[in-house]
């Protein structure tokens, strides 16, 4: 499951990119109960998103130039650049190269061959998120590609990440853990871009899963804020209850209620 525990290769941070920043903060106020604390001109305008005083993510102003509006991932490593050449190494692409941000950390952004982009975060005195799982953080994450196969020779090469196959309707989902770790370790899936309709209408990318504890009131609090509901509430047995999002810039997300009984 994904925590604050941070190993490498596991994600530990999260942040969201969009043209309209206060509006972006206002959503997510009404949705999730977020406070944004903004770091000022010295970062950039780059700011957390907050939950009782816990960081559940970042959020920073982009141009239309710079990046569509969107939710990027980050995940752990102790060397950014020898990071950034593995990817490179392995087919993908390093859009942003590595930097220090102060004395909280290095970071990167990377393409992997079909196009998804995650970051790079190397802690420095911000060691990541500080909630994670609970209602209102980060609880799961998806990546959406037209080749699982190498999805998952990239991402084992680049991060060491390991996979299992588990059984689910109409198929097989495949999970992604920590170099090292088990099956009870998974935090996040790979889906065939084509197989998700709802998804599909897009290149290859990464999904964040907020926990909430009301899919269908956070959905319908969704449409009221302006945002759109791209995949209506639905139950999957064994995991909980889904439904996919967009705020009102754009930028896609999900959200969840886990299952109680899952195993």
């Amino acid at each position: 499951m994904l925590t604050t525990r941070f190993v490498d290769g596991s994600p530990n941070w999260l942040d969201l990119g969009t043209p309209d920043l206060d509006a972006a903060v206002s959503f997510y106020s009404g949705l999730f109960g977020w406070q944004f604390q903004s770091g000022g001109p010295e970062v950039g305008g780059y700011g957390l998103f907050q939950l009782d005083g816990r960081t559940v993510a970042g959020g920073v102003k982009v141009t239309p130039d710079q990046a569509p509006p969107s939710w990027t991932v980050y995940f752990q490593t102790q060397d950014a650049d020898a990071t950034v050449k593995a990817a490179e190494q392995a087919g993908g692409s390093a859009p942003f190269q590595t930097m220090d941000v102060l004395d909280l950390g290095r970071m990167a952004v990377i393409a992997d061959p079909a196009g998804a982009t995650f970051g790079l975060w190397q802690p420095g005195r911000n060691k990541g998120l500080d909630l994670a799982t609970d209602d209102g953080s980060l609880n799961w994450i998806e990546l959406y590609t037209p080749d699982v196969a190498v999805a998952k020779d990239f991402y084992g090469s680049v991060l060491g990440w390991g996979t299992f196959d588990v059984p689910f309707p109409g198929g097989t989902y495949v999970t992604v853990n920590p170099a090292g770790t088990s099956e009870d370790d998974m935090f996040g899936g790979m889906v065939t871009l084509g197989d998700d309709p709802s998804e599909s209408d897009t290149g290859a990318h990464w999904s964040p899963y907020f926990h909430v504890p009301d899919v269908d009131a956070i959905a319908a609090r969704t449409q009221q804020l302006g945002g759109t509901v791209r995949f209506a509430p639905t139950n999957l047995p064994g995991v909980g209850r889904i439904a996919k999002l967009t705020d009102p810039q754009g930028a896609r997300f999900a959200v969840i209620k886990g299952d109680p009984d899952q195993t």
